[in-house]
């Protein structure tokens, strides 16, 4: 298999109504889906500012926007702020278990309660199963999943791919009964601390949107590198 640049086939979609913000039309730019990917050629399109949806590689190609920013924390200068650090300690309690798959109905319940209760606005709503599957998938032998428990109870789930330079934070699901802990949150200050441990420079959190709540929190990360102009920039 091989990990080349060269000869990469790419495609855009049709205009369409954009995910995030109102008003707005979308054209993603996409890999060829017949494109052989590993961790390497993967890894190298993160680098450019791609993203996955299950086995589809992308990222925002939209004419009259820029408003999609990939954004990625740098592991070795990052510094968590005083709400980050009461966020870290109130979840010192629990216990991350890394599995091979999600597929079973413990992982799917708690999903299926978290869009129902955080996105039912959303284009996941309905959940279910199929889709679950094939959006979390363990792409190219590099997905992780990372199970969060409170004593024997599973409060989160983070999908997480390994590159070759940094973790790709994928989703995190959560249990939205607790809400207190601010799981999303500490989902991403462990995979920093997990980076870490690995040895790696980067957590990638896909896109930072600016006027999208959804998205804005990224900002919070500081110091915080944005893909811009073809080059990543710090914002502190």
């Amino acid at each position: 298999m091989t990990s080349s640049m060269r000869d990469l086939k790419v495609y855009t979609t049709y205009p369409h109504s954009c995910s995030y913000l109102e008003d707005q039309e979308a054209t993603t730019l996409f890999v060829d889906p017949r494109q052989q990917m590993d961790q390497k050629l993967y890894s190298n399109l993160s680098v450019l500012g791609f993203r996955r949806s299950g086995y589809l590689v992308y990222r925002p190609h939209c004419t009259h926007c820029e408003a999609c920013i990939p954004a990625r924390i740098p592991v070795a200068s990052f510094s968590p702020n005083r709400g980050q650090r009461r966020t870290a300690r109130r979840n010192g309690d629990l216990r991350v278990i890394d599995s091979e798959d999600i597929r079973d109905e413990d992982a799917f319940s708690l999903y299926r309660r978290y869009i129902e209760h955080r996105h039912a606005d959303g284009d996941m709503y309905p959940p279910d199963r199929e889709q679950y599957e094939s959006f979390l998938n363990d792409a190219w032998n590099c997905t992780r999943y990372y199970r969060f428990y409170a004593r024997a109870k599973l409060v989160g789930v983070a999908v997480v791919d390994e590159l070759t330079d940094g973790l790709s934070a994928i989703y995190t699901f959560f249990d939205p009964d607790e809400a207190r802990r601010s799981l999303g949150s500490y989902a991403i200050l462990w995979q920093v601390e997990h980076a870490r441990k690995l040895g790696l420079d980067y957590v990638y959190l896909g896109y930072w949107i600016r006027d999208c709540q959804k998205m804005a929190y990224k900002s919070e990360y500081r110091p915080l590198e944005l893909y811009v102009n073809s080059r990543w920039t710090t914002l502190l």
